[in-house]
Parts: structure tokens; sequence; C-alpha cells
């Protein structure tokens, strides 16, 4: 057997689906992660439009801002040709304030709605993965450590006569009740080699 610390399974059939298992749910939730990825970036580029609409509206502004400080120093007519261009760089301000509250909001919804849209699935999966990983690795390590006890294989045994379908402990004996009453320890072996095969746990190999 190997260690107890490794998450998986020593038997080939149940590895093979542990594996299999992980695969699934790596490729699963890298495609979703894609789609939250690619949602952020479409909504993304909304915010692009605001930041693109706030340096355009502050250049403006800052240039009718310039012409009205330069009009004003005209003689007389100064101040009326001040005005409208003074009001027209702070409408452009306006925009420009629109602009960052576009590139703000959109940038939040960006987040938000990648989340919204990856995380569903992606825990829908997850989640009963790891509890059924989880679960195995206590069963394994339960399993180990029941064998490494001096009545390990005892214990084991009567977990099998408990547990196990009855055509496989008839297949170890066609009495295992009473062969691990009296004591035999090639059954009560075969049992408990039965009890760790059910955890995906081979049994020693100095078991035969």
């Amino acid at each position: 057997m190997r260690s107890r610390f490794v998450p998986y399974s020593t038997t080939p059939g149940r590895l093979m689906a542990q594996l299999i298992s992980d695969i699934v749910a790596v490729l699963w939730t890298a495609a979703w992660a894609f789609v939250g990825m690619a949602v952020h970036t479409a909504v993304s580029t909304i915010a692009e439009v605001g930041r693109q609409l706030e340096g355009g509206a502050d250049g403006i502004a800052e240039n009718l801002a310039s012409a009205g400080d330069s009009a004003d120093r005209i003689p007389l007519v100064g101040d009326t040709i001040a005005k409208p261009l003074t009001a027209a760089s702070e409408a452009a301000l306006d925009v420009a304030g629109a602009g960052h509250n576009l590139d703000t909001t959109a940038g939040w919804l960006a987040v938000v709605l990648a989340f919204a849209v990856a995380t569903p699935p992606i825990l829908a999966l997850m989640m009963p993965w790891l509890f059924l990983r989880l679960r195995f690795f206590r069963r394994k390590w339960t399993a180990i450590t029941m064998v490494a006890t001096p009545a390990g294989e005892q214990l084991l045994a009567l977990r099998a006569l408990a547990n196990r379908p009855l055509r496989k402990l008839g297949a170890v004996d066609l009495d295992p009740v009473g062969a691990w009453r009296s004591g035999n320890a090639a059954t009560i072996r075969g049992l408990a080699a039965l009890e760790l095969r059910s955890a995906g746990i081979a049994p020693p190999r100095t078991w035969g």
C-alpha cells in the first residue's frame, strides 16, 4: 500500500476513474474560466469606451478653457466671447465625468458578470468532486490505520462481513462467519483484503 497521505487509490480501476475525474474537473474549470474571461473582455470594451470618452472630453475641456482665457483678454468683446467657451468647457467636463462613471461601472460590472457566469457551473462540479475525494481520503486513511494495528485484520474482516455482498464473501470462504469466529487466518486475511479493495486500496504484497 502507498502512503496514507496520497489521495489516490492503489487499485487500477479506481485509480483510473480518479485520474479521469481529475482531468474532467480541470478541463471543466478551465473551460468555464475561459468563458468568464470572455465575458469580462466583452463587457470591458464598454469600459474602454468610457475611458476614451473621458480622455477626449478632458482634452476638449482643456482646449476650450484655454481658448476662453485667451478670448477674455480681447478688449471690449473678450468677456462676451469667453463666456460661451467657458460654458462649453464645463459641459465637456461633465461629459468627461460621465465617461469616468461609465468606465468605473463597466469595469466593476465586467468582474461581477465574469464571476456570475463562471462560478456556478464550476462549483456545481467541483463541490461533489471535492466531497467524494475527501470521503475517499478519509476512508483510505482509516483503513490503512486499521490494518497497521495488531487486530487490524480482524476488524477489517468484521467490517467486510457487515458491508460486503454475500457473493463476494462466499468467494473468500463458503462459511465466512464461521471461519472468522474460529480465527482462520487465511479467511480473515481474505476478508480484510476484500474490505481494503472496496476502499480502493490494494492489500499489502506480504499478504500474497
